[in-house]
């Protein structure tokens, strides 16, 4: 049975907030900071991760992340794969628990980097993300927006660079304009955020959006 699309009065079940965005973007001190605004709101709160999420999620992880040289459909296949037993081992089973659930990348990521930047096409990537998401959509997606020279030198600057960091930069700027036009085509799922703006800035906003579309705001 599929999840049906979650909306603000529906409180007896959890919401799922993803943070989309290109490398460096800061999705990951977000999540961090989101989670804590939520958590502050008493909200049961579950942070995740794409690919990964759940172990064998994580084992395709390991597997895609480690080495480059894939066929960017066979990519696509093992990211749907990997977010299929996320949704299914983690993320509903959080959901139906009444647990919020904010997870670093989703599904816009594969429409950005195997398909924009890759080449594969939309209508393979809406037929992946159909089969891997059945009727479940994000309640609110905030896309980090920065530019991809800031994005891939914040990105290696951390020291624990994947391999779409070394990446071109006409991929990167790919990335970033599909993001930008999944978020223009979907504005009433998506929000841009700056993401070049201070960390405390960025966050700000993140809770503005979470209140302004979801309804919350801190005690």
């Amino acid at each position: 049975m599929g999840v049906r699309h979650l909306t603000a009065a529906d409180s007896s079940r959890g919401r799922l907030i993803t943070l989309e965005g290109g490398e460096g973007a800061g999705k990951t001190t977000l999540s961090r900071g989101l989670a804590a605004f939520l958590a502050g709101c008493g909200l049961p709160v579950l942070r995740t991760r794409e690919p990964g999420g759940s172990p064998g999620a994580e084992a395709v992880r390991r597997l895609v992340l480690g080495r480059g040289g894939w066929d960017p459909l066979a990519e696509a296949l093992l990211m749907s794969a990997a977010r299929r037993e996320h949704i299914a081992r983690t993320v509903l089973p959080a959901m139906a628990a009444g647990i919020w659930v904010v997870s670093d990348r989703f599904a816009d990521s594969t429409a950005a980097y195997q398909g924009a930047a890759e080449g594969v096409s939309p209508e393979q990537c809406r037929s992946l993300a159909e089969l891997a998401l059945g009727d479940l959509r994000p309640s609110l997606t905030l896309v980090l927006d920065v530019p991809a020279g800031t994005g891939t030198r914040r990105a290696l600057a951390r020291g624990d660079a994947n391999r779409f960091e070394g990446e071109s930069a006409a991929f990167h700027a790919r990335v970033r304009q599909a993001f930008l036009d999944i978020a223009a085509a979907e504005p009433e799922r998506c929000v841009v955020l700056d993401g070049s703006a201070p960390v405390a800035a960025v966050l700000e906003a993140a809770q503005r959006a979470v209140g302004q579309r979801l309804g919350l705001s801190a005690p």
